[in-house]
């Protein structure tokens, strides 16, 4: 599918509200666990997704849109939640992510972003040279990572009881 800003908000739109869904007010015994050592929970996950709309993806696409003649990425800590996220419910971290999301998105259909621009570069820390287009992909294949992510650690916890039917269940053992 070739990516398109519309597509992609349909997708960065409903992330929040999918995982309210999902997760609001679950007890921790789902919410807390995780896949094992230096693993993440649905929570650690979720205050990472925060982290990001604070530091991340409108940072960077302001960066690529700017004229300034530094556009270097400034690196992102992918693992700031564990401490930014210290004291918060999970449904206090689901509530700001909604509340981040919609903010993030204002600003995104406000730059009316035209495809002339999608080739418009930067540099990524690690990555090198990257596009307006790749980093907005990646912002909608991220949010889908980490839905896909908590679906996956959440089975897991169940990967035992069911007996027989692990064989069919392929969440089970990835």
């Amino acid at each position: 599918m070739e990516y398109t800003i519309e597509h992609g908000i349909e997708i960065l739109e409903r992330t929040p509200f999918i995982l309210q869904s999902f997760l609001k007010n679950l007890s921790d015994t789902w919410t807390m666990c995780n896949e094992g050592e230096n693993t993440w929970s649905a929570y650690d996950i979720v205050g990472h997704l925060v982290h990001g709309e604070k530091t991340d993806w409108t940072q960077r696409l302001e960066i690529i849109l700017s004229d300034d003649t530094n556009k270097t990425f400034t690196p992102f800590d992918r693992f700031a939640q564990f401490e930014s996220s210290k004291g918060k419910s999970l449904n206090v971290l689901l509530e700001e992510f909604k509340v981040l999301r919609k903010k993030n998105l204002e600003i995104l259909k406000s730059l009316d972003i035209q495809e002339t621009q999608f080739e418009l570069e930067a540099i990524h820390p690690s990555l090198g040279k990257v596009t307006l287009k790749e980093l907005l992909a990646a912002w909608v294949a991220h949010d889908l990572g980490h839905i896909a992510q908590i679906s996956r650690v959440m089975a897991k916890q169940y990967k035992h009881e069911v007996g027989p039917w692990q064989e069919y269940l392929t969440i089970l053992h990835r």
